[in-house]
């Protein structure tokens, strides 16, 4: 049987190396292979192929972005070379990875560990989602968030943010030209947020220090939080005891 196959990467040598060490395995069929996350995110959702090459560290989107964008994401080859955090992550999870620079013998080793995955008909999104969840665990500020709409993806730098607001088991991004849900919790942004600049005011609402305009008194034990685009967001005692603090009221 063949496997159908693509590889995302934004080096051409790598690419190079890849469909060179392909050429000796049957069992995969390369469908196309593109040089950023964008153009990746795409030719996965039109071709839905078993199987992907997918480097880590990408302009655009990188590859765990792609990753979070996908609702059925086929079998994935992780490629880095430096990322030790995503190694230990992938070693945790079962999830091969070849890293760069590579020999054809590991690369063989990981391909034929997809091929007995994809022979053996074992379900990929929970271990994918197991990866998402321990690249998020990761201690590092974001300084962009990418989002999918019907028809498109966005991504939004973390200035443009005027506020977030919980949505269940979403996050509502707020920003000037409209709002984004994103599949992630408010505690993961309040984590990954520079906490001198996003300040977690109420349990359902992150803000921008720099989008507000004032806080007025609501009752005796919460406050309004006005923002220069007209919005107005509930601060618990709590929160406004955060703002004070941060802001130097």
């Amino acid at each position: 049987m063949t496997y159908k196959a693509i590889i995302i990467d934004d080096e051409k040598p790598a690419r190079d190396i890849i469909r060179t060490f392909l050429k000796d395995i049957a069992e995969i069929e390369v469908l196309t292979e593109c040089s950023d996350g964008f153009a990746g995110l795409k030719a996965i959702q039109d071709m839905k192929p078993d199987l992907v090459f997918l480097d880590i560290q990408m302009p655009k989107l990188t590859g765990f972005e792609v990753l979070e964008l996908l609702d059925n994401p086929p079998l994935i080859i992780f490629s880095t070379a430096y990322d030790q955090y995503a190694i230990r992550a992938f070693e945790m999870n079962a999830t091969d990875y070849i890293l760069k620079p590579y020999s054809r013998e590991r690369f063989v080793q990981a391909v034929a560990k997809a091929i007995t995955k994809l022979q053996s008909g074992v379900a990929v999104q929970p271990e994918v989602q197991k990866i998402i969840q321990s690249a998020d665990e990761k201690e590092e500020l974001l300084h962009r968030i990418a989002v999918k709409t019907r028809h498109k993806v966005h991504v939004i730098g973390v200035a443009e943010i005027l506020y977030l607001e919980a949505e269940g088991d979403y996050v509502m991004i707020h920003i000037k030209e409209g709002n984004y849900l994103k599949e992630k919790t408010m505690k993961y942004f309040e984590s990954h947020l520079d906490p001198e600049k996003f300040i977690r005011i109420h349990r359902s609402y992150i803000v921008n220090a720099e989008a507000i305009e004032r806080i007025e008194l609501y009752d005796k034990e919460s406050y309004s939080v006005l923002l220069k685009n007209g919005a107005s967001l509930r601060a618990s005692t709590s929160g406004y005891k955060l703002l004070k603090q941060i802001l130097h009221m």
